[in-house]
C-alpha cells in the first residue's frame, strides 16, 4: 500500500460510517411503521420474535457496528496524524492534514491557503514523498 492509499483509508471509512448512518435512519423510519398484531396468540413450541422486536434488534446491531467503525476511524486518524506529524515541513503537514484528516477538496485547500490549485498539487506530491508508511 502506497502513502496515498494508506492516508485515504480514513476517508473511505468515514464514507462507510456515513452510509451506515443513513441505513440506520432508514431502519428507524421503517421500524416506526411496524405494527403489532392484536390477534389472539397461538401457542407455539418455538418462541418467534415480533416484527417490532426484530426491527429493534437490527437497529441495535447496526448501531453497534457503527460504534465499532467510529472507534476504528478514531484509531486510524490517530495513526495518520502520527505519520503526518513526522514530516518536518509545516506546509506539507498542513496540506496532508486538510486532505486526509479533514477530507477537504483540492479547491477548498487551495482557497484556504491562498495557493493555486497547481501549487497545492505540487506540495501534496512532495509531501507524499516524505510519508513513511510501515
Amino acid at each position: 500500500m502506497n502513502a496515498k492509499e494508506y492516508l485515504s483509508q480514513a476517508f473511505w471509512l468515514d464514507q462507510r460510517i456515513n452510509s451506515k448512518l443513513e441505513q440506520l435512519e432508514s431502519l428507524r423510519n421503517l421500524s416506526m411503521k411496524v405494527t403489532t398484531s392484536y390477534e389472539q396468540e397461538r401457542v407455539n413450541k418455538t418462541k418467534e420474535k415480533s416484527p417490532m422486536e426484530n426491527a429493534i434488534i437490527k437497529l441495535l446491531d447496526l448501531e453497534r457496528e457503527i460504534d465499532e467503525n467510529i472507534d476504528e476511524l478514531v484509531d486510524l486518524k490517530r495513526k495518520i496524524m502520527e505519520i503526518i506529524n513526522s514530516i518536518e515541513s509545516d506546509e506539507y503537514r498542513l496540506v496532508l492534514e486538510m486532505r486526509y484528516l479533514n477530507f477537504k477538496t483540492w479547491e477548498d485547500i487551495s482557497e484556504s491557503l491562498n495557493y493555486s490549485y497547481r501549487q497545492v498539487h505540487r506540495i501534496h506530491g512532495e509531501a507524499l514523498k516524505m510519508v513513511k508508511v510501515s
